[in-house]
């Protein structure tokens, strides 16, 4: 256990209201010593693949040992139970909507469902019943001394592209907060079906379509739109320095095709 255990916060709860502020006292009232580390609070509201795309790119920097908490549409109900689960050496709380298999390629090393707490709530569930299991962990209590264990976690598909010999078409999955686009389309997907292959990448008119993949978005000159693999290896459509969300028309859902020429 470390002295200063790292639990994150991630939620679609907003920063203008009390609700993360709360949830961070109650945290250092029974931890004193946590390190508490917001991950994201503007996740818009219910959006599980939001919230799952921001914990799937960035619980992999923690160290052996953080506890994860994700509050998105995290009511517990006849259907959606509350759980806690170890995977890569750390530790994920959350309700089980399907979230963890959109974060996860493979199955939870351990998982439990939460014991149930009859003097808890469903209104506040970041602060009711994911504070105290979620400090238990960080303290070094065992996973399976918080509840039953269970098989494994509800699962939820990720929009995959359609692919054929020639052709990739994908969807928009994600918006950052600089305007760019991020689609479903993966850096294998492109390599595996293109193979070196000169390629056109449709942006739904003539006047925006890209051919080339770049490594920055400062490739290209200011106000014009680049095509890159991002961090997390998804293709990124952006503009240098403006908002492909704002200028290009662009939004979630939309697609974007990706055909490669033979000839």
């Amino acid at each position: 256990m470390s002295k200063n255990p790292i639990i994150t916060l991630t939620s679609d709860l907003g920063l203008s209201d009390f609700y993360v502020a709360a949830v961070k006292g109650a945290i250092l009232k029974i931890l004193p010593t946590a390190q508490i580390i917001d991950i994201c609070h503007d996740v818009p509201k219910f959006n599980t693949l939001h919230a799952a795309y921001n914990i799937r790119n960035a619980f992999k920097q923690f160290p052996d040992g953080t506890v994860h908490i994700i509050s998105v549409n995290s009511i517990e109900d006849e259907q959606t139970a509350h759980v806690a689960l170890r995977k890569y050496n750390q530790f994920f709380i959350g309700a089980d909507t399907g979230i963890f298999s959109l974060v996860f390629d493979e199955p939870a090393d351990e998982i439990i469902q939460l014991s149930a707490n009859e003097k808890k709530t469903s209104i506040f569930p970041l602060l009711e019943s994911f504070i105290e299991p979620a400090c238990n962990l960080a303290t070094g209590k065992k996973l399976s001394s918080l509840g039953r264990k269970i098989d494994g976690f509800r699962k939820m598909l990720m929009p995959a592209p359609t692919i054929n010999a020639h052709l990739i078409v994908g969807s928009i999955i994600y918006q950052d907060s600089f305007g760019n686009l991020i689609t479903n389309i993966r850096r294998k997907h492109f390599e595996e079906i293109g193979k070196g292959l000169p390629f056109t990448i449709d942006l739904r008119s003539s006047r925006n379509s890209l051919h080339t993949i770049h490594k920055s978005y400062k490739d290209v000159g200011e106000g014009d739109p680049v095509a890159i693999f991002n961090y997390s290896g998804y293709l990124e459509i952006a503009l240098n320095q403006a908002s492909a969300v704002r200028l290009l028309g662009l939004k979630i859902n939309d697609s974007i095709r990706i055909e490669f020429h033979a000839d």
